[in-house]
């Protein structure tokens, strides 16, 4: 009976599941589709033509939008965020790793950011640098929101991580004459460093695309997420979903290259 039910359960979550995919990247294949209309194509099916006269758009200059000046600033704040990120993430977990007075206190208030709502942070953030006579701008009140966003993300994923990690391998090391910092060095961190790898890819997705937490906080010049939003109201050519097929590509490649470098780790320390 149970070998029975077995196909049927299996076809039932597989349709699920492709239910859930075509729902996910539904509208993203529309978009897609539609960045290859023709120089005489709307923003709506059917297709006039197809070619890639609107991803060539992208890199002339255009009425409205600064493609290019948002997009290097949401990757140069997308890097820093991560580099805080996963510095401070790393060192939050070695701290944890032991109890210390106002531990408790102190893990509640890193992770209290998650349950304010993040058009809130922003505005507060924004208000704040208002009052002190301060300018905001994406590299240091955008650069603080995004903090905010990612590093109790990244400091759940390390306790996570070190909860799981056996003090073994340390005494191990320091048995054998290695100090502290040797330990770590040659010891814990080849260990913790793929999924470092991934606190790090997450805190620059997270900075990347992040809108609500950058609205009142990125000062003059927009990051890409504001600047496409921007753009919905006053662009009415397919440059539009050009830009949105560059920008899914660029992510994707960097979700990809990320897995990669994981997957080679992974299979050196497995030879080691």
């Amino acid at each position: 009976m149970n070998s029975d039910k077995r196909p049927r359960e299996f076809y039932v979550l597989a349709a699920f599941f492709a239910l859930f995919v075509l729902f996910l990247y539904g509208p993203l294949s529309a978009i897609l589709i539609l960045s290859f209309q023709g120089p005489n194509g709307g923003l709506t099916f059917p297709l006039n033509g197809v070619s890639l006269h609107w991803f060539g758009n992208l890199f002339e200059q255009q009425a409205v939008g600064d493609f290019g000046g948002s997009f290097r600033r949401s990757f140069a704040l997308g890097v820093m965020v991560m580099v805080v990120t996963v510095v401070v993430s790393l060192l939050a977990g070695l701290a944890f790793r032991r109890k210390f007075v106002g531990s408790t206190a102190l893990f509640y208030l890193s992770v209290a950011s998650l349950v304010v709502p993040s058009i809130i942070i922003s505005l507060g953030i924004g208000v704040l640098f208002s009052q002190l006579g301060l300018q905001p701008a994406w590299y240091s009140s955008g650069f603080g929101a995004h903090l905010t966003w990612t590093l109790p993300f990244g400091v759940l994923i390390m306790f996570a991580i070190f909860n799981r990690f056996s003090p073994a391998y340390e005494e191990a090391a320091r048995d054998l004459g290695a100090t502290s910092w040797q330990t770590f060095r040659h010891v814990v961190l080849p260990m913790i460093a793929p999924p470092l790898i991934g606190v790090g890819l997450f805190g620059f997705t997270l900075s990347y695309d992040e809108f609500a937490r950058t609205l009142m906080t990125s000062g003059t010049y927009n990051t890409l997420p504001l600047e496409i939003y921007g753009m919905t109201t006053n662009v009415t050519t397919p440059v539009l979903y050009a830009l949105g097929t560059v920008t899914t590509l660029f992510s994707f490649l960097v979700i990809a290259g990320t897995l990669g470098i994981i997957m080679a780790m992974n299979r050196r320390r497995g030879r080691a």
